[in-house]
C-alpha cells in the first residue's frame, strides 16, 4: 500500500498526520533492529512514526530517516511525521526545551512534528535515573511545564505540541492555563480498554486521541494477549475474512482514533495498513461495546495520577 491511500487527520494548524504510525517503544530490540524494522515500514508505506527519550530508540529512529533518505526512498524529512515525548524526570519548566534539544540531537532532526509529555506527573529536582522511586515521584507543574512545550512549539522546534496519560481532571488544569491548547492525547486504547469518557471530553474540545496498546502489548513484560485471544474479536474476524488485529485496528479507525502500532515483522506491518478498504458491521460494534474492560497500566505506580 502506498502512503498516500494512508487516511490522515488534521492537527492545529493545518498539519496532516497519517492515522497509522510505527511504535518504537521497545527495551529490548537492539538499535540496528529498530532502525532496520523502520527502514522496512517506509518501505511498506508507514510514514508515521512515534519514539519517547525514554524509549532509547531516538537514535535508532534518527539513523534510518538518514538511511532512507539516502536510499532515496522518500524526497525529504517532510515526508515523515515524527514524534517524541519529555519523561517525567524532565518535566519541570527549566528542562523541557534542552530535552528536546537533546532528542532532537539523537534524531539528527531540526524539528519534531509532534512533542508529547508523556504522563501527567514529575520527580522532585533532585531525581536521578530514568525511573525514580515512588517516594521521588511528584504532581506535575501544569502551568509551567506547558508554558515551555509553547516555547517549544514558538521557537520552531516542534510543529505542534500534546500530552500523553493524561485524564480528564489534569487536562482541565491544562486547559486553564494554556494559550496554545495540546491537539492530541496519546493514551491506552483498544477495544478492551475503551476510555469512552475520556474521548468524549477530548471531542467536545477538539484535542485528537492517539491509541497506544492498540493489540494490548502482546509479548511485552506489561501486556498480554487478551485482544488476540479475545472470542468475539475472533468470531468477528472469521466473518470478515481478517486477523484478529485488523479487526482491533479497524475499530479504533472507526472510532476516529489514530494509533501507534509496534510490529517489527515486515507482513505484519502490511496487513496493519490492510483496515481501510473495509467496514465493520453495526453489530460488530455492538458486540465489541460489551467487552470487559481493563487496563494494562493500572498496577503501576507511576499511573496512580492517570485516572
Amino acid at each position: 500500500m502506498s502512503r498516500n491511500k494512508t487516511p490522515t487527520v488534521s492537527l492545529s494548524g493545518h498539519q496532516s498526520m497519517p492515522m497509522i504510525g510505527l511504535g518504537t517503544g521497545d527495551f529490548q530490540s537492539s538499535g540496528e533492529t529498530v532502525k532496520t524494522a523502520v527502514i522496512e515500514a517506509i518501505k511498506v508505506g508507514y510514514r508515521h512514526f512515534d519514539t519517547a527519550s525514554v524509549y532509547g530508540t531516538e537514535n535508532a529512529l534518527g539513523e534510518a530517516i538518514e538511511e532512507v533518505l539516502r536510499l532515496g526512498l522518500i524526497g525529504s524529512r517532510d515526508e515523515l511525521f515524527i514524534t517524541t515525548k519529555l519523561w517525567f524526570t524532565d518535566c519541570h519548566s527549566e528542562r523541557v526545551v534542552p530535552a528536546l534539544q537533546k532528542s532532537l540531537g539523537l534524531l539528527k532532526l531540526e524539528y519534531l512534528d509532534l512533542y508529547l509529555i508523556h504522563l501527567p506527573v514529575s520527580s522532585k529536582s533532585e531525581s536521578i535515573g530514568i525511573y525514580p522511586s515512588k517516594d521521588n515521584i511528584e504532581p506535575l507543574d501544569v502551568k509551567g511545564v506547558w508554558a515551555a512545550m509553547e516555547e517549544c512549539k514558538k521557537l520552531g522546534l516542534a510543529k505542534s505540541i500534546g500530552v500523553s496519560n493524561f485524564p480528564v481532571k489534569t487536562l482541565e488544569s491544562l486547559l486553564s492555563a494554556a494559550t496554545i491548547p495540546p491537539c492530541l492525547n496519546q493514551v491506552e486504547m483498544n477495544p478492551t480498554c475503551q476510555q469512552k469518557e475520556l474521548r468524549e471530553y477530548c471531542k467536545e474540545r477538539g484535542i485528537l486521541i492517539t491509541a497506544y496498546s492498540p493489540l494490548g502489548a502482546p509479548g511485552t513484560r506489561w501486556g498480554n494477549n487478551r485482544i488476540l485471544d479475545n472470542e468475539i474479536l475472533i468470531d468477528i474476524a472469521k466473518s470478515h475474512g481478517k486477523s484478529v488485529a485488523q479487526v482491533a485496528l479497524r475499530w479504533l479507525y472507526e472510532q476516529g482514533v489514530s494509533f501507534i502500532a509496534k510490529s517489527y515483522n515486515k507482513e505484519r506491518m502490511k496487513q496493519n495498513l490492510e483496515i481501510f478498504d473495509w467496514s465493520l458491521t453495526e453489530h460488530d460494534l455492538e458486540k465489541i461495546s460489551q467487552i470487559k474492560q481493563i487496563r494494562l497500566n493500572q498496577e503501576n505506580p507511576l499511573f496512580e495520577y492517570v485516572a
